[in-house]
């Protein structure tokens, strides 16, 4: 079955019903140790689960660790440019829980990223980035305390598929042509737009069904938080891209108020029922007035769209959400990306998670983390219906490998989510103890130290390692 890999001989496998995991006491879990630094905050990282597994459940739980292989270290062992060989794949589907450390992006021809082939090939359509401050981490902020947020992004499809056209190539000059000459002026709307001749093309493709799955983790994610973090924003650029963005709020939405009407509110209806909360004589047209301002400046076509929707929302879900039962419920909202960016730094604690398609989470899971102390305290997971993979969100640093220097911080808290979504809570909060004790104390890497008014002698990676099991009480 393995060509150059043995699976462990004890442990069991990791299985998916309705996709979520049912996890073994003792399951085997294959890991990707990673390029450059991954040989230093691998070993550290492996060394905290283990501590803290044994610690909360003395010996009736135990991981079995299995070695596979991918980018560089792959290269070593099955030969040149096989980044991702068919060992690791066989692997990780059938054991399907997998953690990883950073690895390089082969430079040239095949795989453009390691990373982005492993969520294709294996569908982790939810890629999931928690930012939250430990206290002590150095901020450039003020109040990092206050971002508590997921980063929901979804990551299969938009320009990350990967398909588009080099400038000049055959195929792009006779998709531009194509474009240019036949479906742009037949469709009024763009009216005289045309694709400069010596352009690259580009495909940025988002569906209902891809959307919608996504909001779906996201909403259920939601629904185990406390009642006051019970928030889904969906984040788009759809007053810009119409059918694409646009379209991801339309169907985040859609989604919500059909497969989850008993357990969420949008924003919007929320304030349709406050209003006649407040004044249960309020008309519909008046009401209508409150939640658009510029009503009165409106089309009657448009008015009447807006008349229409009140009535709907109170003759369908009055009984079961009015009189202030919607306070109890989800509140699904949606903010325009380029606002959001503003809004985690300005008002960081209205919000909880953060849904969005697969370029606005990249650049908005980076955004958040840089508040909260940086990558090196990112985690991240890709979560499909019947794989999930674990991962450290940096680079590869390969001029700090071997050095034992660096913050394994991002890999050990991404370890915190892999227990987590494996119902070993215990585990992963003595982590999440012994870390933020450690922070707290000053007991941290370099990256950490030298921001640290008054400077404290950094830690070893390994040391950081020890600090954090020996906070675990």
């Amino acid at each position: 079955m393995y060509e150059k890999i043995t699976p462990p001989t004890t442990g069991e496998k990791i299985t998916f019903k309705n996709g979520e995991p049912v996890v073994p006491e003792n399951p085997i879990i294959p890991f990707i140790r990673g390029d450059g630094t991954g040989v230093d905050i691998w070993p550290a990282t492996e060394k905290v689960i283990d501590a803290a597994v044994n610690q909360a459940y003395k010996g009736k739980k135990k991981i079995s660790w299995f070695k596979v292989y991918a980018g560089d270290e792959a290269c070593d062992l099955y030969g040149t440019y096989q980044y991702l060989p068919q060992d690791t794949l066989t692997a990780i589907k059938e054991y399907g829980i997998a953690i990883k450390g950073p690895l390089t992006t082969p430079v040239g021809g095949g795989i453009r990223s390691l990373n982005v082939a492993l969520r294709q090939i294996f569908d982790l359509y939810a890629c999931v980035r928690p930012c939250r401050y430990y206290a002590g981490t150095p901020s450039p902020h003020k109040n990092p305390e206050k971002l508590d947020v997921i980063v929901y992004r979804e990551n299969t499809e938009d320009i990350y598929l990967g398909i588009e056209w080099k400038q000049g190539s055959e195929i792009g000059d006779r998709l531009i042509s194509i474009l240019n000459n036949e479906l742009i002026p037949a469709t009024p709307e763009h009216g005289k737009k045309q694709i400069p001749l010596d352009a690259g093309i580009g495909i940025k493709p988002i569906s209902k069904s891809g959307s919608q799955r996504l909001v779906r983790r996201a909403i259920k994610h939601a629904l185990q938080l406390p009642k006051a973090k019970q928030q889904v924003t969906l984040v788009h650029k759809g007053n810009i891209m119409k059918y694409t963005e646009g379209a991801f709020r339309d169907w985040g939405y859609e989604l919500a108020t059909s497969e989850f009407r008993h357990e969420t509110v949008t924003e919007r209806e929320s304030w349709i029922l406050g209003n006649k909360e407040k004044n249960p004589n309020i008309s519909v047209e008046e009401n209508a007035r409150m939640i658009d301002p510029g009503f009165d400046g409106l089309t009657a076509e448009k008015k009447a769209q807006i008349v229409k929707e009140v009535e709907t929302v109170l003759n369908d879900i009055w009984t079961t959400h009015g009189n202030g039962k919607w306070k109890e419920k989800i509140m699904v909202n949606d903010r325009i990306a380029d606002s959001i960016f503003q809004q985690i730094q300005t008002r960081p604690d209205e919000y909880s998670i953060l849904a969005t398609m697969n370029l606005n989470g990249d650049y908005l899971s980076d955004a958040a983390a840089a508040i909260v102390g940086g990558l090196g305290m990112g985690p991240g997971a890709n979560i499909g219906d019947s794989c999930a993979i674990f991962e450290a969100t940096h680079g590869t640093a390969p001029k700090h490998a071997g050095l034992d220097k660096i913050n394994p911080g991002s890999v050990i808290l991404s370890a915190v989510m892999m227990l987590e979504f494996m119902g070993w809570q215990e585990a992963a909060d003595l982590i999440k103890k012994g870390l933020g004790t450690a922070i707290a104390n000053g007991e941290v890497t370099y990256d950490l130290a030298r921001m640290i008014e008054p400077p404290v002698k950094p830690l070893k990676c390994s040391e950081f390692a020890e600090a954090i099991i020996k906070h675990f009480g």
